[in-house]
């Protein structure tokens, strides 16, 4: 049985159960099923609407961001689907705060829950830093759905491991 590193922390019933899909040469149709389309939101300028509408629905506090894009550097080997990033300056007296998400540039091309998911994903640590219950507590708020789409996007990492993209996305 090949190591599914995407599923490494699930139960091995779970794990089985996706080495079946692999095995019967399923998984393809299961995410196509499921996500038949790719969202829409391909530029930058659309990313960053995006992004903003969600933060402004769900956590007004926090402050604005600056900037978000579609980001070819980042690479889903290096355990990043996303990045978040607080820069602050100083400009004359006053201290100026930025706060910017990039998202791998892959992600382009895929079903609207799992882009929800990395935005949603990336906006948490704005109020939390850390992977702790409070954390996933906010990701849920804001995505109801939030760890099926997590789960979900883990196989299709899986699937393009295994088999490369699926075409219909694109």
């Amino acid at each position: 049985m090949k190591e599914l590193k995407y599923l490494n922390h699930y139960p091995a019933q779970v794990k089985e159960q996706v080495h079946k899909l692999i095995k019967a040469d399923k998984l393809s149709a299961h995410l196509l099923k499921k996500y038949p389309y790719s969202h829409d939101k391909k530029s930058d300028k659309t990313l960053f609407l995006y992004a903003n509408d969600l933060k402004n629905e769900h956590i007004k506090k926090a402050a604005p961001l600056s900037k978000v894009l579609y980001d070819g550097k980042i690479n889903v080997i290096h355990n990043a689907l996303g990045t978040h990033h607080f820069v602050s300056r100083v400009q004359g007296g006053k201290l100026k705060a930025k706060n910017e998400i990039r998202i791998a540039s892959m992600f382009k091309s895929v079903p609207q829950d799992f882009l929800e998911m990395i935005v949603v994903h990336e906006l948490a640590h704005f109020k939390e830093k850390e992977h702790n219950k409070a954390f996933y507590k906010l990701c849920e708020y804001m995505q109801p759905s939030y760890h099926q789409a997590e789960f979900d996007l883990r196989l299709y990492l899986t699937h393009l491991d295994i088999k490369g993209k699926l075409q219909e996305w694109n």
